[in-house]
Parts: C-alpha cells; structure tokens; sequence
C-alpha cells in the first residue's frame, strides 16, 4: 500500500464520521470510486494508486468536510449526492448543498437535506409562495415541509399553521368516524403529526394545538374561505379532484404560504385522469411564481430497501405500458 496514495483527513477524530457505523460510508464511498480504500489513524489510502480516483476522494474529502463543520451528519445519502455533484462539476449544486438547512425552534440541530432534491426543495420554500412537492413516498418532501413550517409559525413570520388533506382512502363518510372535527381528520393527518413531532417537544405541539396556531381540516371544509397570513400544507393532493384543486389554490390570501405534496403513483382517485395534482402540473408549470419540485425513487431517504421496491414498481409500471 503506498503512502502516495493516502488522503490526509486533517482531524483524526473525523475518522470514524468517514467511516461511519460498520465502515458503511467508506463502502458507499468504495462503490462510487471503484476501489477498495483502507483507513488508518487520520489518512484513508486507495488499494489502486490511481491518480483520477484520488483526485476524486481528495474532493470528497474536502467537500464532506465542509458539510461535517456545518454540523451534518454524514450518510450515504449525502455522500451519493455531494460525489453526483463532483462528477458533473456543478458549484451551484454543491453550494445549494451545503447551505440549505431550517433552524426549528427549540430543536438542537438543523434539519439539513440529504439529497440535491430536497436542496433544490428547501430552495424553492424559501423563495416562492406556492410549491408542488411530488414524488414517491421517502424522499421528505412532507417532512421538509413541516420543518419549513414549523419554523415560520414558532419564529411568528406566520399566524397560523393549517394542515389539510382529501380523505378518500377510507371508503366511507367522515360523520361515521368517532369524535369531533379534529378527531375525525387526525388519523388522515397522521404522517403530518409524526414530522412535528419528531421535530419539536410534544408539549410544544400540544400548546400550538389548544392555542390554535395548528388546525387541521379535510380539504372538503376549506371552501369558502380565505387564509391569510397562514402556511397550509396540502398533503396527498394527488388525490384531489380537479376542482378540489382549483378551490384550494384559490383559498391562498395575503401573506400565505402553500405547500402541496403528492405522489402521482398513488392515486386513490375512481378515475385517475380525473386527479388534481396531474391536472396543475400540466396546467401551471409555466408560471414563474409557482414552483414544482420532482424527486424520484433515487431520492428515498429512508431504508435503502424501499428505494429498491419503488423502483421495482416503477420498472413493473413501464413494461406494463408497453
């Protein structure tokens, strides 16, 4: 193993930040590379000495560094994403990466992406009113969405938090739920109410609820109104009708912000044409003051296998068509 070969990481305690649980990281880091890298006190050496693949860890190197003095925890997300990055040589994507992050009151870390996608996404958040996340279930466009929101609602840059969604999976009327209101519409919002609360203290969330900063309400019930000064999340639009979607859309009032997130692969819908979320990404994807983040199975940031078993459907999906 020669010493012309070795990678100096600077700080040995970043080592085991490297190397991460079980050697996971250096075996995605072998795999992009296409080499065996073997690690000793704070110096990582390529089992073949060639000059591009130590180029390309001395990058990775440098870049994940940045990133770990940011305060991010390294994973294979990331370090797929921040080695995409290097190989396309593209600054603005590596950049985007680094600084895209949302401070949650009263939460000791940041909540940083995990893939160019949800950078690109919490880019978005913060510069336009009105933005479409769609894509398959992982890739965070709900959680990010939350964070974002949860952010605005507790630093007071918004009143209000309103989080809404079609119920239609359930196959019978919400009247024959027990319970009030909220009772009724919580088990649709449950996925909503998981983000917060991995987020923020539960007697955070309890407070927010009882002084009503968060409602929640079945998108069948926002008609009529107008929201001012509020973050609404739509979650599940997929499931929307077309006019469902128009009346939402309408409902945005000054100083509010819109969040719609969906999976056009999961259609619940009778028809699925007749889909809400298809219907606006055709119809308004031309205007510039809304925004559509796409994500694909690439981009799940939950265990790798269900990455797999998207991507499967999808393959499964496409022959079908054929």
């Amino acid at each position: 193993m020669s010493n012309s070969s070795a990678v100096v990481l600077g700080n040995p305690e970043l080592l085991s930040e490297f190397c991460g649980v079980n050697d996971q990281n250096l075996r995605v880091l072998e795999e992009l590379i296409c080499t065996r890298i073997h690690s000793r006190g704070n110096e990582l050496f390529l089992e073949e000495d060639d000059e591009s693949n130590r180029s390309m860890l001395l990058k990775m190197v440098e870049e994940l560094n940045a990133h770990v003095a940011l305060g991010q925890v390294l994973n294979e997300e990331l370090i797929r994403a921040v080695f995409l990055s290097l190989a396309e040589n593209d600054e603005k994507k590596m950049e985007l990466l680094r600084e895209a992050s949302i401070v949650v009151p009263g939460r000791d870390q940041k909540v940083f992406p995990r893939s160019a996608a949800q950078a690109h996404y919490l880019n978005a958040l913060d510069s336009h009113d009105v933005v479409f996340g769609v894509g398959p279930a992982g890739t965070g466009k709900t959680y990010l969405a939350v964070a974002h929101a949860l952010r605005d609602v507790l630093t007071r840059k918004r009143r209000k938090l309103v989080l809404t969604r079609p119920v239609v999976e359930a196959g019978e009327s919400l009247g024959y739920l027990p319970g009030d209101l909220a009772q009724k519409i919580s088990p649709y919002l449950r996925p909503l109410y998981d983000a917060m609360e991995s987020l923020v203290p539960y007697e955070t969330l309890h407070r927010m609820e009882d002084q009503r900063v968060i409602e929640i309400a079945p998108l069948a019930y926002m008609r009529g109104r107008s929201l001012n000064d509020c973050y609404v999340i739509l979650d599940e639009a997929q499931n929307t009708t077309r006019e469902q979607m128009k009346m939402f859309l309408t409902r945005i009032g000054e100083g509010s912000q819109a969040i719609i997130t969906g999976d056009v692969t999961q259609i619940d819908l009778p028809r699925r044409r007749h889909s809400g979320l298809l219907h606006a990404i055709e119809l308004l994807s031309d205007i510039p003051d809304i925004r559509f983040c796409y994500s694909t199975a690439q981009d799940v940031v939950r265990n790798p296998l269900v990455q797999k078993i998207i991507s499967a459907y999808e393959a499964e999906s496409i022959s079908g068509d054929m």
